[in-house]
């Protein structure tokens, strides 16, 4: 089993930055795929962006390439969204999710990830 606690959500004014954590327990954090998604209210959970295990391979919806940039720190368990030039439309609440089927290749689609935290409001002002 694996736990992902993320954190650092929060209200920020258009234009502004935030910075995600994500801590992951339990299961070994290397060999996986990490990544973020969104679900805003009455919408569908998107992929917002992944990054493999080897840190070289990381892969952005379009809607935040640019502005939002993935990180991880194997040492730590952790897994970042740094995010940039926030708009309003990004208002969402964002979860981590970790995909043990692939190690390199980042899948958009929710249903490959095997574990989620509970998830970090995070809300932009116009």
């Amino acid at each position: 089993q694996v736990r992902l606690v993320e954190s650092g959500g929060g209200l920020v004014q258009a234009g502004g930055s935030l910075r995600l954590s994500c801590a992951a327990s339990g299961r070994t954090f290397n060999n996986n795929v990490m990544a973020w998604f969104r679900q805003a209210p009455g919408k569908e959970r998107e992929f917002v962006a992944g990054i493999g295990w080897s840190f070289d391979v990381t892969r952005y919806a379009d809607s935040v390439k640019g502005r939002f940039t993935i990180s991880r720190d194997n040492a730590k368990n952790t897994v970042y969204l740094q995010m940039s030039s926030l708009k309003p439309e990004d208002t969402s609440v964002y979860y981590c999710a970790a995909d043990y089927g692939h190690t390199v290749t980042v899948v958009q689609s929710a249903l490959e990830y095997d574990y989620w935290g509970q998830g970090t409001q995070v809300t932009v002002s116009s």
